[in-house]
C-alpha cells in the first residue's frame, strides 16, 4: 500500500500492510479491520448506520431491530438486511460506506491516548464493502482540509450550536434550514447529526458554512472572535455540495473494487 505524504495513524498503515484482521481503538472511535483493509468504523461523535437508515427515513425501527436480533451473533446483520428484502445491495453498501467514512473521520482525529489493535476481534454488522485503510487516510485527510478551508475555527465543531439573525436578503439551502430550525443554542453538531438521521461530517461541514456566513456564533477562544466577511463584498468561496461529492467518491469507490 502506498502511504499518505504524513500518515494520519501510522499504526494503521502497518496494520494495513500486515493484512491484519482486528479493531484498532482509539480515543474517538474503532476501526475494524479484515486482512488489513477497512470493513466497518465507529465513533460517539457520528450516527451509526442505523441512525443513518431509521432516522434517515429509510428503514422502519423494527426492522432494524429485527436484523440485529436475528444476524448480530452470525455477525451478518447487513446481509440480513439485502437476503430480507429490506435494502437493495447497492443501497446497503453506499450507506454503509458513508457511515465507515463518516465514522472513521473522527476516529483518526489527532489524539494524546494510546492506540490498541485487538487481533482476531470483528463487528457484529459484518463485511459489506472493505475499503483499503490508504483510501480511508486520504479521505479524512481531505475532509480536514476542507472544513479549514471553509471556516478555520473548529471550535465550532463541538459547541452548541446557537444561531444568528441573517442579514437582510440573505437566505441558505434546504439543508441549512432545516439544520437552524433544530440548533436551540444547546444542540452540538453531533447531537444535530443525529437528530436529522446525517452523517457528522456533513453537519460540521455545514455548521461551518453558515458560522462563515455570520448565520452562527463561533465561539470564542483564545482570540477575538472572527468578523464574517461581507457576503456581497467578499463571499465565501464555493465548495461542492457534500451530498453530491460524496456520492461521486462512494460511487468511485465501488466501482474500483468490482
Amino acid at each position: 500500500m502506498s502511504a499518505v505524504a504524513t500518515p494520519v495513524s501510522p499504526m494503521l498503515v502497518r496494520l494495513a500492510a500486515e493484512k491484519a484482521t482486528g479493531a484498532l481503538l482509539r480515543d474517538h472511535g474503532t476501526l475494524y479491520l479484515v486482512d488489513g483493509r477497512v470493513v466497518h468504523a465507529e465513533s460517539p461523535a457520528a450516527p451509526g448506520v442505523d441512525v443513518l437508515l431509521t432516522t434517515g427515513g429509510r428503514l422502519p425501527r423494527e426492522n432494524w431491530d429485527e436484523a440485529v436480533d436475528r444476524a448480530g451473533a452470525h455477525r451478518a446483520v447487513g446481509r440480513f438486511l439485502v437476503d430480507s428484502g429490506r435494502l437493495q445491495d447497492g443501497e446497503l453498501e453506499i450507506c454503509h460506506l458513508g457511515a465507515v467514512f463518516d465514522a472513521a473521520f473522527f476516529a483518526l482525529s489527532p489524539t494524546s491516548g494510546p492506540t490498541r489493535f485487538r487481533y482476531g476481534v470483528g463487528h457484529w454488522f459484518g463485511t459489506v464493502r472493505p475499503v483499503s485503510a490508504e483510501a480511508v487516510e486520504r479521505e479524512t485527510v481531505r475532509r480536514r482540509e476542507l472544513l479549514d478551508a471553509v471556516w478555520p475555527y473548529p471550535a465550532v465543531d463541538t459547541a452548541p450550536v446557537v444561531p444568528r439573525p441573517a442579514a437582510p436578503g440573505q437566505t441558505v439551502g434546504s439543508r441549512q434550514r432545516a439544520l437552524l430550525a433544530a440548533a436551540d443554542g444547546e444542540r452540538t453538531p453531533a447531537e444535530l447529526a443525529r437528530l436529522l438521521g446525517r452523517p457528522a461530517f456533513h453537519t460540521l461541514l455545514d455548521v461551518r458554512r453558515l458560522a462563515a456566513a455570520g448565520l452562527v456564533e463561533t465561539p470564542l477562544t483564545h482570540e477575538p472572535e472572527p468578523v464574517p466577511p461581507a457576503p456581497a463584498l467578499l463571499p465565501v468561496p464555493p465548495v461542492p455540495d457534500p451530498d453530491i461529492a460524496l456520492l461521486r467518491r462512494l460511487r468511485d469507490a465501488l466501482e474500483a473494487h468490482l
